[in-house]
């Protein structure tokens, strides 16, 4: 193995070590009903650390599905998503500013020198407000302003900008309900028509079990035109330990826009690893 990979392992251990531990994101909720939730998400809202999860953190590896596994059709897929809060929640409405940070990588391990695939950068500033109706939490609306890039140059470099419109709703302390679209700004020379592949919107929703040992997730990313062309996004996990804030995790991906290289490439995939997720839910 050489020193750069043995470099990336390193650094993704360290992360993951961190943003596992308690002092990073307590992931146990021993609340007994609603408005324990809400005293609780509210609390967490003003009181809680500047530095988190935004969404979820993962490492997995897997293959595609109706192919026989090969190197070059089987890889690691992990993502790191953080947030670095700005203000307190002393805006108007509670609300609050933050700068966010997401990394997903996909990582050839299977091929020869286990080259880095593609690695796709994407920072931002998101302003977002929480709302409480009747002592109950009634969902939160975010706007952001986001650029993601796969930091190549010449026919590789890849490209766009977003201010993203993103908004969730907890039916249920089991329920979530999310949708968030996009007013896209296309400045990548190579990828021009990256609404036909990565999308115009999405929607979806999240169930957790009571306990939150098992949850499940379903993301349906809208692709430009007037026909019912999605890209699939599900997901299962189930904590390894109910005092842990660790997830075995299973995903599965239909569509295309995975990843910018091969934003217009079909993939179909599932993949096994683990994951850590935020307090009180993922950001999609």
């Amino acid at each position: 193995m050489s020193r750069t990979a043995q470099r990336h392992i390193f650094i993704i251990a360290f992360i993951l070590s961190l943003l596992s531990s308690p002092l990073a994101d307590a992931q146990i909720l021993k609340v007994d009903h609603q408005h324990g939730f809400t005293d609780s998400l509210r609390n967490e809202l003003v009181n809680a650390p500047y530095f988190g999860l935004f969404k979820d953190n993962y490492f997995t590896v897997g293959t595609s599905i109706g192919q026989k596994p090969s190197r070059t059709n089987s890889d690691v897929k992990f993502q790191i998503s953080i947030a670095q809060r700005l203000t307190r929640t002393t805006l108007p409405g509670n609300s609050f500013i933050f700068l966010m940070y997401t990394q997903k990588t996909f990582w050839n391990i299977f091929e020869e020198s286990l080259p880095m695939r593609d690695i796709n950068f994407n920072p931002g500033i998101g302003w977002s407000i929480p709302f409480f109706s009747k002592g109950r939490y009634a969902g939160k609306f975010t706007l952001l302003l986001e650029h993601e890039s796969n930091g190549r140059d010449s026919i590789q470099s890849r490209s766009w900008n977003r201010i993203t419109f993103s908004a969730s709703t907890i039916i249920d302390r089991w329920l979530m309900v999310h949708a968030k679209f996009w007013i896209p700004i296309i400045d990548g020379e190579n990828n021009k028509d990256i609404l036909r592949y990565c999308g115009i919107c999405q929607g979806g929703v999240a169930v957790t079990t009571p306990d939150k040992k098992f949850g499940w997730a379903l993301t349906l990313v809208k692709r430009m035109g007037w026909n019912f062309n999605f890209n699939t996004i599900f997901e299962f996990n189930w904590r390894i330990h109910k005092k842990s804030n660790q997830y075995l995790f299973l995903q599965y991906y239909n569509g295309y826009g995975e990843n910018l290289l091969d934003y217009n490439k079909f993939h179909s995939r599932l993949r096994v690893g683990i994951v850590i997720k935020p307090r009180f839910f993922s950001e999609f």
